[in-house]
């Protein structure tokens, strides 16, 4: 399936998101996904859901921290897995819009 990505590299629309789009997204992102990866990706999209928009850095570690515990809820750990960008990255990835306060 062909990606239709904004100008940023966002989905254009969040009802193409699936797995086999994930694992597109991600290797735009040269990421391998594994289950710490899809943890986080569930936690996003969590929160996209909940407050309708995706998370800036700051709230998204208070986020996973609130829900997965301080060991994960940290920016060292969301860095060690999206090393970009944690919130730009795990956005584009969770097929999510860009975060809001993200230049």
């Amino acid at each position: 399936m062909a990606l239709h990505l904004d100008d940023n590299g966002y989905l254009q629309d969040l009802g193409d998101w699936d797995e086999d789009t994930a694992h597109q997204l991600a290797a735009l992102e040269s990421i391998q996904l594994t289950e710490k990866h899809w943890e986080l990706i569930g936690l996003a999209r969590r929160y996209y859901v909940e407050f309708d928009h995706a998370p800036a850095m700051r709230p998204l570690v208070k986020w996973v921290k609130e829900i997965a515990g301080p060991a994960k809820g940290n920016s060292i750990y969301l860095h060690n897995l999206f090393p970009v960008s944690p919130a730009r990255q795990l956005a584009r990835v969770s097929g999510l819009p860009k975060p809001t306060k993200c230049l």
